[in-house]
């Protein structure tokens, strides 16, 4: 039997002191009464390729790792792996994780974006105005919600509560398409002493915010509301302010991977938003910003181009290039790692327009051709710099 590191219990474990042999003793002896078997889910689907955690022994990004309550996740060389039978599901890792390398299959972003989309132009059709989303877990939320209900007044009537599996789950893809849709807020229900660290989360909301709050729907437009009473959850969400809605909703469909389907509500928010801008400033950590290059220390080594796992540097087979698309950028830090001039650095932001961008130059010289074969291998300021050392 093996101990694991866990704040709640899950299917096929039992609980035990790790300090107490007694108490090791008493869960060995459970357990060995346990007959018959179950069907644990899988909650997480992960695909290598698309990890950015390391590249050459460098270490990019650790947002899953920083975040898991279970121990579930540890490096594996470039990428992380996962170890489905210790996960117990609380979906952080999938709602941080810039790539969709982690993706959460309990339901599917793309699945929770259409049910926000049904309750929301449903809501609109019969009239309804500043809707406020209440995104709650089958456990906790559907018993406060349900107790609220019998033995009181129920919740406000603009208030549309949405179950998911874990809260801890929803992603940044899943709050912009809420307000895309036509929502004036957007709370996320917790317990008042949650069973694991809700730092993901915190972060999502965080980034959700500055984004939503830059282009006019509401400085505070998501948030949480930590409650384990039916009348506490009712009082908190009476005293919420509405924000800004959209004056147009959008309708759209999320098609594609959690990448595509991330940067499509994105757009979607900024194209309906009640006072959109161009470029918004995010908090450190955010998976959308670009690279700056110090160009005059360049020495145009490509080595970040070899680095980013996602191809958001690039360069160019004929000339000596460095380019650069924003879109593609998760901010995962490997090209600055990795930089031998250490001229690069990051810089957390969102602008809307990169989507349609595609790559943008960031330094290009003129190549040295070989002096017998007239054919180029290297910038030219690289070789003049080792001829001007050779000279003597």
């Amino acid at each position: 039997p093996e101990l694991v590191a866990a704040p709640d219990l899950r299917p096929g474990y039992v609980t035990a002191d790790p300090a107490s042999p007694v108490g090791i003793e008493r869960a060995l002896s459970r357990a060995g009464d346990l007959t018959g078997t179950f069907d644990k889910p899988r909650y997480i689907t992960f695909r290598q390729d698309l990890c950015a955690h390391a590249r050459s022994r460098i270490t990019g990004c650790t947002r899953c790792l920083d975040l898991c309550p279970a121990g579930a996740i540890a490096p594996a060389g470039d990428h992380v792996a996962i170890d489905p039978m210790i996960c117990a599901g609380c979906g952080q890792c999938a709602a941080v994780c810039p790539t969709g390398a982690a993706s959460y299959e309990v339901p599917r972003a793309d699945l929770l974006m259409r049910k926000l989309r049904a309750l929301l132009t449903a809501y609109r059709a019969a009239g309804g105005e500043t809707p406020i989303v209440l995104l709650h877990d089958r456990d906790h939320g559907e018993a406060l919600i349900d107790a609220a209900a019998r033995f009181g007044d129920g919740l406000p009537a603009h208030v549309l509560p949405l179950a998911v599996n874990e809260v801890t789950q929803v992603g940044l893809e899943a709050i912009a398409a809420a307000f895309a849709y036509g929502a004036a807020g957007l709370r996320l229900l917790t317990r008042a002493k949650p069973r694991h660290p809700l730092r993901g989360l915190e972060q999502t909301i965080v980034t959700a915010n500055a984004i939503a709050g830059g282009v006019g729907y509401g400085a505070e437009a998501a948030g949480i509301v930590a409650a384990d009473d039916p009348d506490e959850l009712v009082s908190s969400l009476r005293r919420l302010q509405p924000g800004t809605v959209s004056p147009r909703p959008s309708t759209f469909m999320p098609l594609g991977a959690k990448r595509d389907v991330v940067k499509l509500a994105l757009r979607e928010l900024h194209r309906v938003a009640p006072a959109p801008i161009d470029t918004i400033t995010l908090p450190k950590g955010a998976a959308f910003g670009r690279v700056q290059v110090a160009t005059a220390g360049c020495t145009l080594c490509l080595a970040c181009v070899a680095a980013c796992p996602t191809s958001a540097l690039g360069d160019a087979q004929d000339r000596p290039l460095l380019k650069f698309d924003e879109s593609l950028c998760v901010q995962c830090g490997l090209c600055s790692a990795t930089c031998p001039e250490k001229v690069i650095t990051l810089e957390p932001r969102l602008e809307f327009a990169s989507f349609e961008a595609g790559y943008r130059t960031l330094k290009e010289e003129e190549p040295f051709c070989c002096t017998r074969c007239s054919k180029p291998f290297g910038a030219r300021s690289t070789i003049e710099r080792v001829i001007a050392k050779l000279q003597d």
